[in-house]
């Protein structure tokens, strides 16, 4: 959710062995053959691709904190204090710095109108009450106006709607495709949308408040009572304690309304999602469905198929409202939508409304955040999600390995668990609501990262998501406010110093970056790149942990292997996750080397990430690789046989 709950040789013919681990040259083993006499050509083949062979690369950007350069970073500081980036910020060269780490989509987050407590009343908008915002610049999860988008982030408030179609149409120029949120389960609770279309209406306003449910109110109300503002925890006081004419501890709402979370209570608690309101989708309190149900044979049927069944349904005002604002943005050029919190809504409305907009753009991207396992094939097959978050369980997983508080082994039952749906899971280390890899908090080092982002990205088809500044190893340590250091803010205004690093006043360069800052940006575009164009991500998965682990030789459960492979390409993944260097043999078993059709012989591997070159050997139908990695290591091995 968001971070205010604290959240691809022809048989015989051709080969590619891919062998990863995190590091480039770390090792302290004199790896068999000299890089530099022949890496060039084979660096060359990584560079971001013309041809996308591979899978998606998101990249989330943050979008008020992207190009701000203002450096004080005051807690609780005022847009004038601690600034702002804009939609401006995003020129050419800043695009062409993102397009070349292999990235396909960009996911603006915090574009929609959403609160916040700069006045705008001058562009005839009602300024926001403190005492239901979060932060000073506000949460991007409470959506204002779903028709206009934050004025903090127009050069002129007043012509914010024409500043984004233009970023937009930048993006494109720049060969990638547009994400934007979309918050189906809550809306601010000061909702009003100044921008919507002739004939259309605000979230609530032809709502009977006289009862608690209806099926076309667009809220649920606590009869009789009044809103109140929940009890500050902590010494918690709106905007840090700063005088404000609207922080006086009253918000005014009558009834009162359920809260975005779904509490019923006329005062939320301070950890409830307070500052937003629930979306009503005909789900009665008692949990009962007011609505159609999907029969299971969905499953197995297409788009159209899915528009045809609600075609003569009477469905509840909300999903009415929220395909109106879906295809609003598909008119004005958007890709795609990442949905936040997705599992609170019900299957049926997503089936509703994903098919209405895959009828519009068969190739828009969608983006859920689901964390219940139980659900996961619902939303996909029913509820025609293309990609869904796999945070309980690789995510999880992953962060275990990274933290040393668990084995490699988890890694192979986490990838197990969803091998049927595995190619819509979609992979990150970071976004908004995880802690940045290099604060203390989670592992202490972006060097930790290196590893995970080998297995994170290659080991499935489906797409890679990175958080914008992981790439140069932003810690997060900034506490500006609202919520607390090792995630970057997403409700204060502030300056991201790695991030402002590679931005170098507006240059996109990287000319402030530090070496080790420079070389982490380096390795992500590789590997990166690599996904996003070799065939073999479109491939198949083998594990080659328990086989080697079986073994009983040098090969550990601080190592990872396993192998991808096309009919056009194979590799196998192999990751040190140890800071200690690591002698092993590694063992490609016989059924492998038999779907590879690869003879008895000796063959010279390059890595692709640094031009060395290591022998792989087959010997009696099983392949055998002598390696030496270290502390945090990557090889990215290629064979032509």
């Amino acid at each position: 959710m968001y971070a205010h709950i604290q959240k691809y040789n022809n048989r015989g013919r051709i080969f590619s062995l891919i062998f990863m681990a995190a590091g480039l040259l770390a090792c302290s083993y004199e790896l068999q053959t000299q890089t530099d006499q022949h890496s060039k050509e084979t660096i060359d083949k990584v560079k971001a691709p013309d041809v996308r062979n591979g899978k998606p690369v998101v990249y989330q950007v943050f979008t008020r904190l992207f190009g701000n350069t203002n450096t004080t970073n005051k807690p609780w500081g005022t847009i004038n204090e601690n600034g702002v980036g804009k939609f401006s910020d995003f020129t050419d060269t800043a695009l062409k710095g993102i397009k070349e780490l292999g990235v396909s989509h960009i996911w603006y987050t915090g574009v929609p109108h959403h609160d916040v407590i700069t006045d705008y009343t001058e562009f005839g908008i009602s300024q926001d009450d403190p005492d239901v915002v979060k932060g000073r610049a506000g949460s991007p999860y409470a959506v204002k106006d779903y028709y206009s988008v934050n004025p903090d982030l127009a050069d002129n408030p007043a012509n914010r709607i024409a500043e984004f179609e233009a970023l937009i149409k930048r993006t494109h120029a720049n060969e990638m495709r547009v994400i934007i949120d979309i918050v189906p389960n809550h809306v601010a609770r000061n909702y009003q949308s100044l921008a919507k279309p002739d004939g259309l209406t605000d979230f609530g306003e032809n709502d009977d408040t006289s009862v608690e449910y209806a099926q076309n109110n667009n809220f649920y109300y606590v009869v009789g009572q009044d809103f109140k503002v929940p009890m500050g925890v902590d010494g918690y006081r709106p905007l840090g304690g700063e005088s404000h004419p609207l922080a006086d501890g009253k918000f005014i709402e009558s009834p009162a309304k359920w809260t975005g979370n779904g509490s019923r209570k006329a005062q939320p608690d301070a950890n409830d999602w307070y500052e937003t309101v629930k979306v009503n989708y005909g789900v009665k309190p008692d949990g009962s469905f007011d609505f159609d149900t999907l029969p299971d044979s969905y499953r197995d049927k297409n788009i159209s198929e899915h528009v045809a069944f609600w075609a003569d349904k009477t469905v509840p005002n909300s999903w009415l409202k929220f395909r109106d604002i879906t295809q609003y943005w598909l008119a004005k050029g958007v890709d795609g939508f990442r949905y936040d919190m997705a599992e609170m809504v019900p299957v049926e409305f997503w089936s509703y409304l994903n098919s209405q907009i895959k009828q519009t753009n068969p190739q828009a991207f969608l983006l859920a955040e689901v964390y219940n396992p139980d659900k996961y094939r619902d939303y996909i097959a029913l509820g025609k999600m293309d990609y869904l978050y796999d945070k309980v369980g690789f995510y999880d997983s992953l962060k275990g390995v990274m933290q040393e508080t668990s084995p490699t082994s988890v890694l192979i039952d986490a990838q197990a668990s969803v091998m049927d749906i595995e190619q819509h899971m979609l992979h990150f280390l970071e976004n908004h609501d995880e802690q940045r890899i290099a604060s203390p908090e989670f592992a202490g080092t972006s060097e930790k990262g290196k590893p995970a982002l080998v297995v994170s990205a290659l080991i499935s088809r489906s797409p890679t998501l990175i958080y914008f500044a992981q790439e140069v190893g932003e810690d997060g340590s900034e506490n500006m406010g609202f919520g607390l250091p090792s995630r970057t803010t997403i409700f204060d205004y502030a300056g991201v110093p790695a991030y402002q690093r590679w931005t170098n006043q507006g240059k996109f360069d990287g000319a402030m970056l530090s070496s080790q800052e420079r070389e982490l940006r380096e390795y992500y575009r590789r590997v990166l790149v690599i996904s996003a164009s070799q065939i073999a991500m479109q491939g198949e998965y083998v594990d080659l942990h328990k086989v080697n682990i079986a073994l009983n030789g040098d090969y550990d459960e601080t190592l990872f292997a396993y192998t991808r492979f096309h009919p056009l390409q194979q590799m196998v993944v192999v990751s040190n996750f140890a800071q200690t260097p690591k002698r092993f043999e590694l063992t490609v078993p016989l059924n492998m080397i038999q779907k590879w059709d690869v003879n008895d012989g000796r063959y010279q591997m390059t890595d692709l990430l640094t031009g060395q070159k290591i022998d792989f050997v087959v010997e009696n139908q099983k392949g055998h690789i002598s390696m030496g990695l270290g502390s945090l290591q990557s090889m990215v091995l290629s064979l032509a046989v």
